[in-house]
């Protein structure tokens, strides 16, 4: 191949790389204890459903507290078992150790359930009082 060829080959695999790194910290924030997962934060009557994106996170990998004015949902995003000699094409979800800290809505709230669904973490408070 031409030497062109290989310059062009290679510039394009660096600005694909700077994208994928750009989407990354866009969305997958990177913090001291690891990365931050993205939530969204809805406020109803009853209380509050928390929704956190942890695709390919088990149940048992994670730990869940709240107190103190706030939820901190942290845990562990491992890589996909039978993959340690496979050949890498893209990494674009984190993996390693995360912990996401939120401030929650003033009141009191008790943590009453989770659940997994489509990658997603649902978890409820119910508002006392």
């Amino acid at each position: 191949m031409p030497r062109a060829g290989l310059d062009f080959m290679w510039s394009e695999t660096l600005a694909m790389l700077a994208r994928a790194e750009r989407q990354q910290r866009e969305v997958f924030q990177l913090t001291e204890t690891g990365w931050e997962p993205p939530v969204d934060v809805i406020e109803t009557a009853a209380g509050l459903v928390i929704i956190v994106a942890l695709p390919g996170v088990r149940s048992d990998e994670m730990e869940i507290v709240v107190g103190n004015g706030e939820l901190t949902v942290r845990g562990i995003r491992r890589w996909p078992s039978g993959q340690e000699s496979a050949r890498v094409h893209r990494i674009e979800l984190p993996h390693g150790r995360f912990q996401r800290r939120l401030p929650l809505p003033p009141g009191n709230f008790e943590f009453v359930g989770q659940d997994h669904r489509d990658g997603c973490l649902l978890l409820t408070l119910k508002r006392l009082g």
